[in-house]
């Protein structure tokens, strides 16, 4: 079955990706514990303190038994301690990451969405004036990077109209509840999915063009035609909807592209997700913040695209049944 099969590579990406953050650190030159906390750390932590740390590591025991045990903590949610926020690194992680789920979230899809519209429009209309318009504004647009974009947002629309916040996810001491906290969640994040969301429209613009523009030379379409379908069933539904299955399938690829633009669209914005997270860590040398950062950013990729590879078949009859027949 392709299900069982999706996740069965995927188990063994997750097996890779847990390998990796526990050889990395110990392939480093020098103590272990060291390669984990940093330089500065360590020369602070008196004898006793280095060796709790060993054991609970289980530094000073076989790399075998240190591997059972990184997988047993993992298992457990153990990701080690942050020394710069004096709690469990898995504890902080939860508390910024639906900040960041929600830019990466509401941007995808929202360009995922703009992107298809756009595009079945323009392949419908090609070589006229819209569709020139749409291909070279947006061809423009895809040249600069994401926090490009949002520093262009925060200066005009923030800093010179003072349309939207700063900075923030949220207006401090305002105590609201309800409906008007997620007004304001959604107004402090206006501009961080708006401009991650015109970073990446246009890649699945570009993809659904040309995907129209291929699916408007197909037999079926001569038949569509013939049966004196509406335009608007002709695009959306007929055209369309076969324009969509790769945007579908290249979603699964960008969502690491769009966590990545989300990490630095955080600090233009002051942003309390995992990007910011991740730039507090590193000034801080908090090594085991980092690594379980990394961790659960690939985790949460991997999953995106697994949900990816069951949503397509669901999508696409022809993908489910080219494994039965």
């Amino acid at each position: 079955m392709p299900l069982i099969r999706n996740t069965i590579i995927y188990l063994v990406a997750l097996a890779f990706i847990i390998s990796i953050n526990f050889i990395l650190p110990r392939l480093m030159p020098g103590d272990p514990l060291m390669a984990i906390y940093g330089d500065e750390i360590c020369s602070a932590m008196t004898p006793q303190l280095k060796e709790q740390l060993r054991q609970e590591l289980a530094l000073d025991q076989p790399v075998g038994l240190q591997f059972i045990a990184y997988l047993s903590g993992i298992a457990k949610g153990n990701l080690g301690q942050s020394f710069f926020f004096k709690a469990p690194v898995f504890d902080v992680i939860k508390a910024r990451l639906p900040w960041t789920l929600l830019l990466v979230g509401l941007s995808l899809i929202l360009a995922a969405i703009m992107g298809i519209i756009l595009g079945i429009e323009s392949g419908w209309r090609r070589g006229n004036r819209i569709d020139k318009v749409m291909l070279i504004s947006l061809m423009s647009i895809i040249g600069f990077p994401d926090f490009f974009i949002g520093i262009v947002f925060l200066i005009i629309l923030a800093g010179n109209l003072m349309l939207f916040p700063l900075s923030g996810a949220m207006t401090p001491y305002s105590n609201l509840s309800g409906f008007p906290l997620i007004l304001d969640i959604l107004w402090h994040s206006a501009l961080p999915i708006a401009a991650l969301t015109l970073a990446n429209v246009a890649q699945s613009y570009l993809l659904t063009r040309n995907t129209m523009i291929l699916a408007l030379q197909e037999p079926y379409m001569l038949t569509a035609r013939a049966k004196g379908l509406p335009i608007s069933s002709l695009k959306y539904r007929h055209a369309g909807r076969n324009a969509m299955l790769p945007v579908i399938t290249m979603t699964g690829l960008w969502i690491g592209k769009v966590v990545t633009g989300a990490l630095f669209i955080e600090l233009v914005f002051c942003y309390p997700g995992l990007g910011h997270l991740t730039y507090q860590a590193l000034l801080a040398r908090d090594y085991p913040l980092l690594q379980g950062i990394f961790f659960i950013l690939a985790v949460t990729v991997l999953l995106a695209n697994l949900a990816i590879d069951i949503i397509y078949p669901l999508w696409d009859p022809r993908i489910r049944n080219a494994y039965t027949d």
